[in-house]
């Protein structure tokens, strides 16, 4: 019995520990870009008075935001939605941004997410649960990191498209797209390559679903027959 539930059990198969390392990649890359204030810098030879923004923080130099009526400047970098920015959180946060924020926020949470499952099935614990349902959270793990990639692709496809706008940011020729927004486009990348290891794992575990159903039965025989047995 021991030796069954310790030593005999189906062990992680490569396809998860592949996906799980590539996830792992990924998400890093993921909470890199999620807190990075360098989505989009200024070039310093222009010496504008917008300097850098991520998806929840713009820094700038002295700024005076054209449509505002009181002589106030905008200095350093806050968090966009601090106190200091209430009054243009609205020219900061246009629609598109906005959705942007929603992208990641999800593939942040849906990555993450899958993380915590996939270690689980990774330490095999606990090993019933696992070995009963493991077909069910490699599903699980491969749905929510193919819809992160696709949240993802969707975030870095219309902040690429979109930060060049005039009605947002003044003079967008004298920005870039910084190391952070490249951080989220390979996050993408690397999360679609462990939906397909994730896609395998989860065909070979439904697969071999009767083997760990097998396996558990052996691990709690029949109490009726053990009483049999001692009454022998």
């Amino acid at each position: 019995m021991r030796d069954v539930e310790k030593n005999n059990y189906p062990k992680a198969s490569g396809y998860l520990v592949n996906g799980a390392i590539l996830t792992y990649i990924a998400g890093l890359l993921l909470m890199i870009a999620f807190c990075s204030p360098y989505w989009v810098k200024s070039f310093d030879e222009t010496f504008s008075d917008f300097k850098n923004m991520g998806l929840w923080e713009y820094c700038f130099d002295n700024y005076r935001y054209p449509a505002y009526q009181f002589d106030h400047y905008f200095d350093g970098c806050h968090h966009v939605f601090s106190q200091e920015y209430y009054v243009i959180r609205e020219f900061l946060l246009p629609p598109w941004l906005m959705a942007v924020q929603a992208f990641v926020t999800m593939s942040f949470l849906l990555s993450f997410g899958s993380q915590i499952v996939m270690a689980l099935q990774l330490c095999r614990w606990p090993l019933e649960f696992v070995l009963q349902y493991e077909w069910i959270l490699s599903a699980i793990n491969f749905v929510c990191i193919t819809t992160t990639t696709v949240f993802m692709f969707f975030a870095v496809v219309v902040f690429g498209g979109s930060y060049t706008r005039r009605d947002w940011l003044m003079y967008p020729n004298f920005n870039f797209l910084s190391w952070a927004y490249g951080m989220a486009c390979l996050s993408s990348f690397f999360h679609a390559f462990a939906a397909v290891c994730l896609y395998k794992e989860a065909r070979l575990s439904y697969e071999r679903r009767r083997e760990s159903k097998n396996l558990i039965m052996q691990m709690h025989p029949n109490p009726q027959h053990r009483l049999g047995w001692s009454m022998q």
